[in-house]
């Protein structure tokens, strides 16, 4: 991984006059040193277009904001999100923090080249698995929601045509295969007219 964005959001920024970003301790400037290609942005609409061409996201945010402006830049394009732990960020301590933060890793100035290398490897690994799980739940509740239809189909078949539920199973399943259809939304269709016609 080499490309990165850094969003660096501090209020007095001092700046560095060999790259241009704020402090030589601050993410871009350290980054840069360690050899990474650094894309830095202030505001979310600076941040959007360069997420394209990054391998992960560096926020060097106050923690207070680091849910703000993840959701933003995770609804454009989802990549690994990674925090800029330093005095500055560390706004407030653990202890009093309520909020939230889904952070794939935690960099910090203090890291050598390679304690940032493989912060960032552990990072997008972390990212890849929850991005696995959030798609594999995903396919649970979409296969829960499907069994719920047939379910309600299946005994509304029954029980108005008077057959066994394997019949009215096999009833939508040869429908579905007629109409190229998945059972599941034969079955919703069997239960949104049911119900359209019963009033219900």
């Amino acid at each position: 991984m080499r490309a990165l964005v850094v969003i660096e959001n501090r209020k007095a920024p001092s700046r560095d006059e060999s790259h241009g970003f704020q402090s030589p301790a601050s993410a871009a400037a350290v980054l840069l040193r360690s050899g990474y290609q650094v894309s830095a942005a202030s505001t979310c609409e600076q941040a959007l277009p360069l997420l394209s061409g990054a391998e992960a996201c560096v926020l060097d945010v106050p923690v207070s904001e680091f849910s703000e402006w993840r959701e933003p830049l995770t609804a454009h394009r989802a990549i690994p999100m990674l925090w800029w732990l330093s005095e500055h960020t560390a706004n407030i301590k653990p202890s009093a923090y309520q909020g939230g933060i889904t952070a794939d890793g935690i960099l910090t100035s203090g890291m050598s080249t390679a304690e940032l290398e493989w912060a960032l490897l552990f990072s997008v690994r972390l990212f890849q698995t929850r991005r696995q799980w959030a798609k594999e739940r995903e396919q649970l509740l979409t296969r829960l929601e499907d069994r719920k239809w047939i379910e309600r189909a299946k005994g509304l078949l029954a029980s108005t045509r008077n057959i066994p539920e394997a019949e009215a199973y096999e009833m939508l399943r040869k429908q579905a295969m007629n109409e190229r259809r998945r059972i599941a939304d034969v079955a919703a269709s069997v239960v949104n007219a049911y119900q359209l016609l019963n009033g219900e």
